[in-house]
């Protein structure tokens, strides 16, 4: 889904907050950001329209502004992935062949065009994402996961075994999807995420309400060579914000816990935790349905929700938090999302009175935003 507001409204609940926040950075960008992927040892992209691409090798102190894609000046880059400070696969957002992937391997001096949508005048990219697993910056190697709006009754779920120079399109019954019920948001490019290495969920939502599709892959050590592949896919009911278009499961991610009195676990021992963060982007401050979390049983709504729309989250191990941001503010939950508490700018420390807010997507310890917004988690964020 294309269409999304940016209220700057803040709506403010009766739990205390926290006094820590986001520091702005300079982008050197008037862009507005959706796409955002720090992939560790300071290197960061970022991504958003006109065709703009970030990049900073030095966490955050500098953000290069990178050559545009050829033909891609009027372009939305709503996702971006990283392999490394040189190579990066960017994704455009629209209709039809306004949807695409570009490739640099060359520090985004220069772009490739690796892939079109093929179902033009129809389809819509949402989301794209390469797990850390199989990464690869080499030209042959790469798994990675594409989605895109319903066309022809099914999800369009593509996946590439080389980097992203060649997509597969998946069928399967678990895809098919009623005309109008359901569709992606290409808020944060959130809507996939994996663990394990051959897992992935996929977020969904619109007029019928959110799902969660889990798709598994037996055999996932050959996701990398030219093997065929045994797809298994789970399809489970979530409970988030619906009724319009504008509104469900925009974003999901997960992450493993290990049992702490267990140095040597086995597969058994442990604890898949998993994470939806949504809403109503039409109605930014309304905080029905905006999360959900799994208990190993099934999908519950937040008890406390974040308060507004959020369009992505991230998981912080150094304060074994969960962060969440959007339009009309930050929240966080200390309890594997059952819970959730706003995250608000301390006066004291002369923080910008809206750096909470006006946010689009998360890759900690970076978020941005509209019109080059640009944030850092600032070190002492959430420590007691």
């Amino acid at each position: 889904m294309h269409r999304l507001a940016l209220i700057t409204t803040l709506f403010s609940l009766s739990l205390p907050s926290v006094r820590a926040q986001w520091d702005l950075e300079t982008s050197n960008t008037t862009a507005d950001l959706r796409g955002i992927h720090s992939i560790g040892n300071g290197v960061a992209w970022a991504s958003g329209t006109n065709g703009t691409v970030l990049r900073t090798e030095d966490s955050g102190y500098v953000w290069q502004t990178c050559a545009v894609p050829p033909g891609a000046e009027k372009l939305d880059f709503r996702g971006i992935q990283g392999f490394d400070a040189n190579t990066a696969i960017v994704m455009s957002s629209g209709k039809g062949d306004l949807s695409r992937l570009y490739k640099t391997m060359d520090g985004c001096h220069s772009w490739n065009l690796i892939f079109t949508n093929p179902n033009s005048p129809e389809g819509f990219f949402d989301s794209i994402y390469f797990p850390r697993e199989h990464r690869s910056t080499t030209d042959h190697e790469g798994f990675g996961l594409l989605l895109g709006d319903p066309v022809g009754g099914e999800l369009a779920v593509f996946e590439t075994r080389n980097g992203g120079y060649s997509w597969n399109r998946i069928s399967d019954d678990a895809l098919k999807i009623s005309e109008g019920e359901f569709s992606a948001f290409a808020a944060s490019n959130s809507c996939i995420s994996g663990f394990g290495g051959a897992t992935f969920d996929i977020a969904i939502g619109g007029k019928a309400g959110s799902l969660l599709l889990r798709l598994s892959y037996e055999g996932y050590y050959w996701l990398n060579d030219s093997s065929p592949l045994k797809r298994m896919w789970q399809r489970e009911a979530v409970p988030m914000a619906k009724g319009g278009e504008s509104a469900g499961a925009f974003a999901v991610a997960e992450r493993i816990q290990f049992p702490s009195n267990n140095p040597a676990p086995g597969f058994e021992d442990l604890r898949l935790v998993e994470e939806i963060v949504g809403g109503d982007y039409l109605k930014p401050d309304d905080s029905a349905g905006t999360a959900a979390y799994h208990d190993r049983h099934a999908w519950h709504a937040a008890q406390t929700p974040p308060h507004g729309y959020r369009s992505s989250l991230r998981y912080d191990a150094a304060s074994k938090s969960w962060i969440t941001v959007g339009p009309n503010g930050t929240d966080f939950s200390t309890d594997d999302g059952k819970n959730w508490r706003p995250l608000r700018p301390n006066p004291a420390r002369h923080e910008a009175p809206d750096a909470d807010r006006n946010w689009n997507a998360i890759s900690l310890p970076f978020v941005v935003g509209p019109k080059g917004r640009v944030g850092k988690l600032n070190p002492t964020a959430l420590k007691k």
